[in-house]
């Protein structure tokens, strides 16, 4: 054989072994392929898996800080609904410490007009008597001050005081007869109790005694 032939020869032989190398090198790529695609999918599972777990995590913690929140919002509330009560009361306490020392003098006023003369009624300083006290009692109805019904009444002791327990006729035992003094309400508070003259039983006839 010449060195030609044994030339070629060798280059065949060196040509066919990488050619067997490069199919063995596919192989094993195609071999390591199909062994990635069959993981995936339990890789793609585990992976679902996690985000899931943080999602679900995730959610929690915004329900909880929304909890946190809705609590905060309503402990906010109640304490703008205490101040806003505290306020309501402490005005109210200084208004009735101001109608209170007012209410002497519309007492005076309604006694001066009630004793007051017929004659003299028609007078300019009596008409100026009646607007003061009528300006007076405008300012106690626009503070939230009523009077205390008396008149066809029972005495109730939350809201009359006794002056007086009479035996009077045509009036059923505890009736009101008549008012001293007018009381008054501010809202649901007892601002000067009013004073009245209550009727009271007649007293039981004493026996009489039997003649021998």
């Amino acid at each position: 054989m010449t060195k030609k032939n044994k030339r070629t020869e060798t280059q065949s032989e060196e040509g066919e072994s990488e050619a067997q190398a490069e199919i063995a090198e596919q192989d094993e790529e195609v071999a390591e392929e199909a062994v990635a695609v069959g993981e995936e999918p339990e890789e793609a599972g585990d992976e679902l898996e996690r985000l899931q777990g943080e999602l679900e995590e995730a959610k929690a913690q915004a329900a909880e800080y929304l909890e946190g929140w809705q609590r905060t919002q309503a402990e906010f509330s109640n304490y703008k609904k205490r101040q806003e009560a505290g306020r309501v009361q402490v005005t109210t306490l200084a208004n009735a410490t101001l109608l209170r020392k007012l209410l002497p003098v519309v007492d005076d006023f309604e006694r001066a007009i009630a004793t007051l003369p017929a004659d003299l009624s028609q007078l300019t300083w009596c008409e100026g008597i009646f607007l003061i006290e009528h300006k007076l009692c405008a300012v106690l109805e626009s503070e939230g001050a009523k009077p205390i019904e008396t008149d066809g009444q029972t005495f109730d002791p939350r809201y009359h005081e006794a002056v007086t327990h009479e035996e009077v006729s045509g009036y059923e035992e505890g009736q009101i007869i008549g008012e001293v003094q007018r009381g008054y309400m501010l809202g649901e508070w007892v601002l000067r109790p009013a004073l009245v003259r209550v009727a009271k039983a007649p007293a039981a006839p004493e026996p009489e005694l039997s003649k021998e």
